[in-house]
């Protein structure tokens, strides 16, 4: 069974930084693709990023520039960098992850198997 385990959300002013980390646990085979996804209140989850097993990485057009994924395979640990924060950035974060390949053109909620709770984060302007 994948577990995982979101943390770093919080509250920033515009133009601020968070880095977000989850944490999985549960067999390697079930985490080939992990992705982390946000939603705002009243709107759909969006896909911001992937990140397979070998590095490969896919970014969602919204957050190109601004948000960097990363992991760290001995830590068990993917991060989600966030720079530049603006108000519509707020929403809950999750992290996912899936038993297949990441999908290479595209990070949509419905390629994920496993989710964390999330990890909320608000933006001031």
């Amino acid at each position: 069974q994948v577990k995982l385990v979101e943390s770093g959300g919080g509250s920033v002013e515009f133009g601020g930084s968070l880095k977000l980390s989850c944490t999985a646990s549960g067999p390697a085979s079930s985490r080939h693709c992990m992705g982390w996804f946000r939603q705002g209140h009243g709107m759909e989850r969006e896909g911001i990023a992937d990140i397979d097993s070998k590095g490969v990485i896919t970014y969602a057009g919204s957050v190109k520039g601004r948000f960097t994924i990363s992991q760290d395979t001995a830590k068990n640990t993917v991060y989600l960098q966030m720079n530049s924060l603006k108000p519509e950035d707020t929403a809950m974060y999750y992290c996912a992850a899936d038993d297949t390949v990441c999908d290479a053109n595209v990070v949509v909620p419905g390629d994920f198997d496993y989710w964390g709770r999330g990890t909320q984060v608000t933006v001031s302007s």
